[in-house]
């Protein structure tokens, strides 16, 4: 696989990304450096602003649990990413986690992302919502996304590792009652008889749309594995992780992109690359304007398996 100078100087395929030792002023004025000549801008970014969690799902693509933790980039870091993407022409941003509504600070960020001009939504697992949450969430602009797995709450339990099976329901329905726009992932086969096409006739019944997929071999317990990725890693999308490295997407986040701190446009740009470089399966080329058939702007999204496209619909 052929790359671009620029990527074979900063692709790293090592999961870590040195910390920077830079003050916070000085991080703030590199994540304002300019993007490459010819841009290739992400429509959308998931922005994994916690690796806490919990849940400690058997499944977890990023191996969140109660024991994960925030990451380092601070509340100014995050707002300065959110307009940054904002102004490279981002259209799009997607909260995830971990389980985003641990972070004290997501209804600031989700503000901070709405008054740039961008959308917002949040994926989210609906254990604990706090009046706050819930405020932010009712604003227009702004969806939620979660995954639901079975009508059975010992299932669910085995699957989650809580029981809160219940819990999650109630505030799906709650969603329903609000008029927050929600769409759900169901993933079938982590259990033997795992009843998914009961779970998918609970959504339905609410007219709540959900898509499925297959498990896949990511994330907790598994090696890194290109062949389970759709194929479209890097193509108008890019993940920023909660120590400001750049990913082509969640599901890549062994092929390290750049880091925010060395330029947040320079960074969402260079995913594409990165996942070339990496040799990432595609299923289009990265450049591609046309929306790809099982990744792109016009397809559903499930950040824990891809689900197997990438991102929410732009075009509500």
């Amino acid at each position: 696989m052929t790359s671009t100078p620029a990527a074979s100087q900063h692709v790293s395929t090592h999961p870590g990304h040195a910390l920077h030792t830079a003050t916070p002023s000085d991080s703030l004025a590199a994540m304002s450096a300019s993007p490459p000549a010819h841009p290739t801008v992400p429509a959308f970014v998931w922005l994994e602003i916690t690796g806490k969690c919990q849940l400690n799902c058997t499944h977890c693509y990023a191996g969140s649990s109660p024991a994960g933790r925030h990451g380092t980039l601070t509340v100014p870091e995050w707002e300065h990413v959110i307009s940054s993407t904002a102004a490279s022409g981002v259209q799009m941003v997607q909260f995830i986690g971990g389980e985003p509504t641990l972070h004290p600070a997501l209804p600031h960020l989700i503000n901070h992302a709405l008054d740039h001009g961008l959308r917002a939504e949040v994926f989210t697992n609906l254990v604990h919502l706090t009046p706050a949450l819930w405020a932010a969430f009712t604003q227009p602009g702004v969806s939620l996304a979660t995954s639901w797995y079975t009508d059975d709450p010992a299932q669910h339990q085995q699957i989650t590792g809580r029981n809160t099976h219940a819990r999650t329901w109630t505030h799906i329905t709650e969603c329903v009652r609000r008029g927050v726009p929600l769409r759900a992932g169901v993933i079938t086969s982590i259990l033997a008889g795992q009843r998914d096409r009961e779970a998918l006739a609970m959504l339905a019944a609410l007219g709540i749309p959900a898509s499925t997929d297959h498990l896949r071999d990511l994330g907790r317990g598994s090696r890194p594995d290109p062949t389970a990725l759709c194929g479209g890693c890097g193509d108008k999308v890019a993940c920023i992780g909660p120590d400001g490295t750049v990913h082509p997407c969640p599901m890549a986040r062994w092929v390290n992109a750049g880091h925010v701190r060395d330029g947040v446009a320079a960074a969402l740009t260079h995913a594409g690359p990165a996942a070339l470089a990496a040799g990432l399966p595609r299923t289009s080329p990265p450049t591609s304007p046309a929306p790809l058939q099982a990744c792109g702007p016009d397809t559903y999204c499930d950040p824990n398996y891809c689900n197997p496209k990438c991102v929410p619909s732009l075009r509500r």
